[in-house]
């Protein structure tokens, strides 16, 4: 369109006529017009369709506004009921401005009708020049036969096709308006027959306003995926192992309480199975497929069963419940009512331990699995738990005792004891006792001090104090891995005295006793050594990861007192003065204070 047409349009509302010559407009002309820069929408609706001024369809409701006069304005609106998903509305938004430059064209092509064959020469050259004056002013008008088209319903389908929006055209020359039979007719033709509102064609063919507005006039059914089994636990799978202490800096270690009993036949957990899908159907009536959901096994571990139909994992044993990882197991729990002394003797146990009394002096009581002690552990005895250890009272040893953890280790004192942790620690003191932890040695509870004997940690000590006034010689060592050199040095310990034993034995006059002892000594000689060469290369396979461990050590306390010795690796520091909350660590291999 020229300048001097585009002027014209805008100071009387209409376009000059085209001239018969110009080319008719193609379907890409109106795609090139329409990308042109939105105007900013006037509605707040977020689904209303804003189209630019060169749209087609605004050609199509020029030539019905001049043939009826009065007409709506058309409005399109995605969701005129809020009801559907925004994300829903702004995707399809982008494909109906697109579907609708394709629907306009064609139907701007329909109304241009058949071109009809031009007059013989002969009737040219008889016609009078007044005719053929006329013939010329009427050219664009004669050229085209006058159409008659009736109302066009035309249809947008999501991408999805759970959704059909209609648009109804209306009719060219004398042409039929809208009736529920055209609108049924078009939905046949086009294949819509599933969640077709019904009672919206009915009232559509009535409405002043059906043409050039967006209707949603199908739905289709959403596929439902069915949802994945799960397990119900009644036990729990990960166990706090830490304590809280209270405003007056107190411990309740009784409520640490890491033994869960259940009893024989009782629920452990129980499985909701999945669901089966529920398949949908598209405006089209075409299945949408759904997929069903997933099953989980029980998690069966030893001393559990099955129920009969297959919902419940029930304890086949009364015992202690304890999830491995992949399984719950139920582990037998041996319950002592008192103290562990000659009535029980020496206590040596595949499950768990509680202890309702003290471990007197001189007997043992191993275990696998966790060792629980409502009193305390005695001169001379020996513990060891293959799980955690919990001593409510406190441990008070004569220095010659290993009180074992292959977990943790929660008690209330620790007193002239040998203590291996191969994870954290916890207690309110440690007095003249020798410590090995390769995780984390807390004393911030009670008294929350370290008085004598040595601690090593691989990752942290934190206590309230240090040392003592008195300057008692209380060394700490972070970093490293302190429970294999303490193996080691056991093991060498042992190789010590069997060597000694061997050595004692041989000069001996032979007889059928000294050869027995012989063998046995040498037996656990040769086993010892074996030990011995293993925990060596491992401690050389893993030097490099120990100096970085040892870098990444670190000492907190509130209070740190002269003679307390500092290591880290092969760097010790002795202090000199006191120190209030202070925190050592290694930096670029020098201990730093601060």
């Amino acid at each position: 369109m020229s300048l001097k047409d585009k002027l014209t349009t805008f100071l009387f509302g209409s376009a000059p006529e085209e001239d018969s010559n110009e080319e008719v407009r193609t379907e890409q002309d109106y795609i090139e017009e329409a990308v042109l820069p939105l105007p900013i929408p006037d509605d707040s609706n977020p689904a209303l369709l804003e189209l630019p001024s060169e749209h087609p369809i605004h050609r199509i409701y020029d030539l019905r506004r001049k043939e009826a006069g009065y007409l709506p304005t058309p409005r399109l609106c995605l969701d005129n009921d809020g009801i559907l998903p925004d994300d829903l509305v702004q995707r399809e938004k982008n494909r109906l401005r697109t579907a609708l430059i394709s629907m306009c064209a064609a139907r701007l092509k329909q109304t241009r009708g058949k071109k009809q064959n031009k007059k013989d020469k002969k009737n040219k050259e008889d016609a009078t020049e007044k005719e053929n004056k006329k013939a010329k002013e009427n050219k664009n008008e004669s050229e085209n036969e006058p159409v008659d088209l009736d109302a066009l319903p035309s249809f947008f389908l999501s991408a999805d096709k759970l959704y059909a929006w209609m648009i109804v055209f209306p009719p060219v020359g004398q042409g039929r308006e809208l009736s529920r039979e055209i609108l049924y007719r078009a939905l046949e033709e086009r294949g819509i027959t599933y969640g077709v509102d019904k009672n919206l064609i009915n009232r559509i063919s009535r409405d002043e306003e059906k043409y050039f507005h967006l209707f949603l006039i199908a739905k289709g059914k959403a596929a439902f995926d069915g949802t994945n089994g799960n397990i119900v636990d009644y036990f729990p799978r990960v166990i706090t192992r830490v304590l809280e202490i209270d405003e007056f800096d107190r411990v309740d270690y009784t409520a640490l309480n890491l033994i869960h009993n259940v009893k024989q036949g009782e629920e452990i957990c129980r499985l909701i199975k999945p669901t089966e899908g529920e398949p949908g159907r598209t405006v089209l009536d075409e299945e949408i497929p759904a997929k069903s959901g997933k099953s989980v096994p029980l998690p069966k571990g030893r001393n559990t069963e099955i129920s009969e139909d297959g919902t419940l994992l029930l304890a086949s044993i009364t015992g202690d419940v304890e999830f491995t990882g992949r399984s719950f197991q139920v582990k037998p729990v041996l319950d002592i009512p008192g103290n562990v002394d000659f009535s029980t003797g020496n206590i040596n146990f595949l499950g768990d331990v509680n202890i309702h009394g003290d471990v007197l002096n001189g007997f043992t009581v191993r275990a696998m699995g966790n060792i629980q002690i409502a009193g305390v552990i005695e001169t001379g005895s020996i513990v060891e738990a293959g799980g955690d250890l919990i001593v409510v009272k406190g441990i008070l040893g004569d220095g010659n005792a290993v009180i074992r953890a292959h977990r943790s280790l929660f008690s209330k004192y620790i007193e002239n004891s040998t203590i291996y942790v191969r994870e954290n620690l916890q207690t309110d003191c440690i007095i003249n006792s020798q410590v090995y932890s390769d995780g984390e040695v807390v004393v911030r509870s009670g008294r929350g001090c370290i008085i004598g004997g040595r601690i090593w940690a691989a990752k942290k000590i934190s206590a309230m104090a240090v040392g003592a006034r008195s300057e008692c010689k209380t060394a700490v060592s972070l970093g490293g891995l302190p429970c294999t050199n303490f193996e080691r040095e056991l093991v060498q310990r042992e190789l010590v005295l069997l060597q000694t034993e061997i050595e004692t034995l041989e000069p001996q006059i032979d007889s059928s006793s000294k050869s027995s002892l012989l063998d046995k000594a040498r037996l656990r000689l040769t086993a010892a050594e074996l030990k011995l060469k293993q925990l060596e290369s491992e401690l050389k396979d893993i030097k490099l990861i120990t100096d970085e461990k040892a870098n990444n050590g670190r000492l907190e306390c509130s209070i740190a007192y002269p003679g307390t010795e500092i290591s880290f690796g092969d760097e010790s520091l002795r202090l000199r003065q006191e120190y209030r909350q202070c925190v050592a660590t290694l930096v670029r291999g020098e201990i730093l204070i601060t």
